[in-house]
This record gives structure tokens, sequence and C-alpha cells, in this order.
């Protein structure tokens, strides 16, 4: 056999080999499918604060980090980037409104800085009517409540006076609330005021069912009679939650999460956690956590 036709059936049986091995491989090639997502949905609803992970983002910036990472809402805290606040005109506040109601993200609550346990009348009565116009920007931006705070309780006045002066406050501010679709959401906050007996105390002076509490996961939550009492303490009264970083072994989140959904809660948990270089990434194992230690993940 000369070499030019040994090389020619080298070629040929080498083609047919080809050939038939791709064959092969078709037949028993896999389809493309999309992975599964073994994620279930939560009951609650899984949002930011912008304290103090989002305080640098504009609202455009906002919206696009909350929409990748599944983050379905925020409560802007005033004083931040986003700069939606009482000085808006009302066009302004309009955009605002707009920019939410064409995404995903749910603009929830503004979170204010107001707070009603000082003995100063006339700076109380100023706090009260500043927390109005912040209830009408509520309004117009599309927000469902705004969330306020007590924040010490001052020496020279005894405990319960300054704690029924709190919720005489917020029971004025309910009201007002209520006329333009806006919950009051008392902040778990403060030195001394941050007990739930006390945060119990003002919700029961306050007496307005659109006054209720924003749950705060502070280390005090353990103090007294334990987690469970301090919780089953307020329960009813929960309108929203702002969680720590869910890693911290120090508070119970895990029994946070089973505790809320064992009362029904269908609200706003809310990270409130620090900036980080990489947000969305954070983001993104904070849901995931959140989704676990509620058993679905």
């Amino acid at each position: 056999m000369n070499t030019s036709r040994r090389a020619f059936l080298t070629s040929a049986l080498g083609s047919a080999a080809l050939a038939a091995s791709t064959s092969a491989a078709e037949k028993v090639r896999l389809p493309e499918v999309k992975s599964p997502l073994f994620s279930k949905p939560s009951k609650m609803h899984l949002g930011t604060v912008t304290y103090n992970l989002a305080e640098k983002w504009d609202v455009p910036t906002l919206i696009q980090n909350c929409t990748e990472a599944k983050f379905e809402g925020v409560e802007l805290r005033t004083g931040h980037a986003h700069k939606v606040e009482v000085d808006l005109t009302k066009a302004q506040r309009a955009e605002v409104k707009k920019r939410f109601a064409d995404s995903p993200v749910k603009l929830w609550s503004l979170g204010s800085a107001f707070d009603y346990h000082t003995p100063d009348q006339a700076k109380l009565r100023k706090d009260i009517e500043a927390t109005k116009e912040y209830i009408l920007l509520g309004e117009d931006v599309g927000a469902t409540g705004v969330k306020v705070r007590p924040n010490a309780l001052p020496k020279e006045v005894p405990v319960e006076k300054t704690l029924a002066q709190i919720g005489k406050s917020l029971r004025e501010l309910g009201e007002f609330g209520a006329q333009h679709g806006q919950q009051i959401r008392l902040e778990v906050h403060g030195t001394g005021t941050s007990l739930l007996q006390h945060i119990k105390t003002i919700l029961d002076a306050a007496d307005h069912k659109n006054v209720g509490l924003c749950w705060n996961s502070n280390q005090s939550d353990i103090f007294g009679d334990g987690w469970d009492a301090n919780f089953n303490l307020v329960k009813k009264h929960i309108f929203t939650v702002h969680m720590r970083d869910l890693y911290l072994e120090e508070y119970p989140f895990r029994k946070l999460l089973t505790g809320l959904n064992e009362i029904g809660f269908t609200g706003f948990t809310f990270a409130e956690i620090p900036p980080s270089t990489d947000p969305i990434r954070v983001m993104k194992y904070y849901r995931s956590l959140w989704l676990a230690y509620q058993g679905l993940l």
C-alpha cells in the first residue's frame, strides 16, 4: 500500500470514528435546565434601614441594590444620602413616590429621630408638630408609617410621669397619622426607655390602634424575666422589626423570627447593619440566613 493510500484510509477512519463519537455524545447529552430554587417564601418581608449600610446611597442606588439582593423594602432614616426630607417640594415628593412605585422595592417607613421625653414643654410641642410634618411627608412619598422613639428618662422627673408624657404625645400623633394613612411606630430605644416594661407602659398610655412598636433587637430584651416574657408582653403591638447582624450569638434571632411567625406577623423586618465594601454580597448572605432561621432554606 503506498503512502498516499495509507494516509487517505487513516484520515477516513478517523473522521468516521469522530462522527460516531459525536453522534453518541449527542444521544446522551442532558437537556439544559435552570437550577432549581430550594428556598420557600416567607410570610414576613425583609428590608433594610438606611442606617447605616445604605446611608450613602441615593434613591436610585438604594432601589437597584435592594432589587439585586431581593430585599423587598426600605426604611429611610432621616439625614442620609437619599435626601427624602420635609424640605422636598410636592413635585419632588411625587417623583420619590413614583420611583418606588415603579420598582419591586417598597418604601415602607420613614425613620425620624423625634422623641418626647423632654421636660421642656415648649420643645415637646415643637417636636410633636415637627413629627406631623414628617407624617405628611410619609403620605406624600407613599410610605405606610413613621418611626419615632423614646430616648431617655430625665433624672429630674419621675419615671412614671415621663412615660405617661411620651404615651400622651403618641396618642396625638396616632390620631393625626390615622388621618393620613401613616402608622406611628415607636422604636424600642434609649437608656432606660428601651426596657420592654417601660415600652408597654408607654403604649398603654397612648392607647391608640394606630400606635405600635418597632422591635429593635436590643440586649435589654433579655433583661428581667427573660426574652420570652418580654416578647409576650408586647408582641401584639409589633408593627415593624429592626435586626442587627444575624450571626451575633448574643441575641436569639432564630427565636425572634420563630416568635414573629407564631403570632402571624406579616410586616417588615429590617436589617440595621454596618456598611460594607461588598454590600450586595452581604445582603444576599443576610437574606439567606434570615430564610434559614425560619426553616425556609
